[in-house]
């Protein structure tokens, strides 16, 4: 494949007799991975009902290879939110950031979502999933991917870090920076960033992470963690941005993370020759099955005290409140009234931001529940992906191999007069083998298709 000259120049210079093994692996064919959504199936499950030729990627514990001829994002398991297409190593940052269920965590360069998916997923619903992309384009598809995995206590963002920190500092307990790069890992995976990529652009990235690793440490609570990472070789967005965030915070300091066999040291000697470096993580293509990636793990000195979140008042009247109380009576689990707001007739289940968010541009506060229209609730799409198929009193559970998920996903009315439902009228949560996909509307047995239109399989 095609590299820029004085890329390959650039990197016989770093890698010496290596460089000859780096080349060649660009003859060599990507790898295709995907990541288990942990917050819906276990791994083990996931491999027992997936129609793929899976293998375990061995540094990462939901990780799988699959065979471009699988076509998972075509299946509906894609649209139950079961895993996410990924990039082996890019799944690493996301598993080496030690996140628990409960605490602030902030994702500040997300879109389109294949790490900030991940921390949101081992929240398992508790604490707070911050996740912010300076593009307004990247910040809708970091949507759409944060709402298909059904996670619910989230706030999405679409502002510069700048800004947020000014709002947030000493907020949150994780953050992780998988900062914009110049995406020299990325060259075998995508031709035309080798295309688009020059000598200078190394250090125009440099000057923009700098500024973002500040940034994200004012935003870190004393005692917290923060992972940086970049898909690129180029010592100038790496080690030597570690080495001027030490210098600049002496409050940051590097932290171990979990290894695998394949995985590099950091290089101090391409930095300022802080011996601390070797802790960093360099991904190389000609040592493991995955493209290149740096990682450091960062904690902040200090102790991490105990914290009183602020409470959340729903803000619902009355009139809205009885038609929210007849649509969820048939819902159990942890999506309650006292955690509700309508704005504009749009019901929100609240995340843990209260008040914080006044001046700050975000797309979604807590999870999008459905709309109010006159008496009655229509459910919403990131609603249905956020339910366990227990959760709600009448259920149509299809086959994956069933013929008709398909043409649900696409948007089609469904005769289901052959299937078992706990009601013959009324709304139904559409499910593929136990996993929600969207809602139906079933009178005489034909289900009317609520499947989002803009989320629907293309033909």
């Amino acid at each position: 494949m095609y590299l820029p000259t004085e890329f390959a120049d650039k990197m016989k210079k770093l890698l010496g007799e290596e460089f000859e093994d780096f080349r060649k692996s660009y003859e060599e064919p990507r790898n295709f991975g995907l990541r288990v959504n942990t917050g819906k199936i276990s791994p083990e499950e996931f491999a027992r009902i997936a129609p793929f030729h899976l293998r375990k990627i061995p540094w990462v514990d939901n990780g799988f290879y699959y065979e471009e001829q699988d076509a998972p994002s075509r299946h509906p398991f894609y649209y139950a939110g079961l895993y996410y297409l990924q990039e082996p190593s890019a799944m690493t940052p996301a598993s080496r950031l030690p996140v628990e269920p409960g605490e602030r965590v902030l994702d500040l360069c997300a879109a389109p979502g294949g790490k900030a998916t991940e921390l949101g997923a081992r929240l398992k619903g508790s604490g707070l999933l911050t996740a912010n992309d300076i593009s307004a384009s990247r910040a809708k598809a970091l949507l759409k991917n944060v709402e298909v995995f059904g996670i619910p206590n989230s706030f999405l963002v679409n502002e510069v870090p700048a800004r947020i920190s000014g709002r947030f500092e000493a907020f949150f307990d994780k953050v992780l920076v998988d900062a914009p790069c110049s995406g020299e890992g990325m060259f075998r995976k995508d031709g035309d960033v080798a295309k688009a990529w020059d000598m200078g652009k190394p250090q125009a990235c440099a000057a923009v992470q700098k500024d973002i690793v500040l940034q994200a440490a004012r935003m870190l609570r004393p005692g917290g963690m923060m992972l940086y990472s970049t898909c690129t070789f180029s010592p100038e967005e790496n080690e030597q941005v570690i080495a001027y965030l030490l210098r600049e915070r002496g409050d940051m300091h590097l932290e171990e993370m979990e290894g695998y066999a394949g995985f590099a040291a950091g290089r101090p000697e391409w930095a300022d020759g802080n011996t601390d470096l070797k802790k960093c993580v360099r991904i190389w293509p000609h040592r493991m099955a995955g493209e290149g990636h740096f990682l450091a793990l960062l904690k902040k000195d200090g102790e991490m005290m105990p914290r009183e979140d602020a409470a959340v008042k729903p803000r619902i009247s009355k009139a809205e409140r009885k038609v929210l109380e007849e649509f969820f009576r048939d819902v159990s689990g942890e999506i309650t009234l006292d955690k509700m707001e309508v704005r504009g007739n749009q019901a929100y289940a609240l995340s843990g931001i209260a008040g914080e968010q006044k001046g700050i541009n975000f797309l979604r506060n807590g999870l999008y529940l459905g709309e109010l229209k006159k008496d009655r609730f229509e459910p919403g799409q990131a609603f249905a992906m956020a339910l366990r198929k227990e959760e709600y009193a009448s259920v149509l559970d299809f086959s994956q191999d069933d013929e008709r998920v398909r043409r649900y996903l696409k948007g089609e009315t469904l005769t289901v007069d052959d299937m078992p439902v706990n009601r013959e009228k009324g709304w139904q949560l559409v499910c593929v083998e136990g996993y929600p996909l969207g809602w139906g509307k079933l009178a005489g047995g034909i289900l009317k298709n609520k499947y989002l239109a803009g989320w629907r399989m293309k033909h």
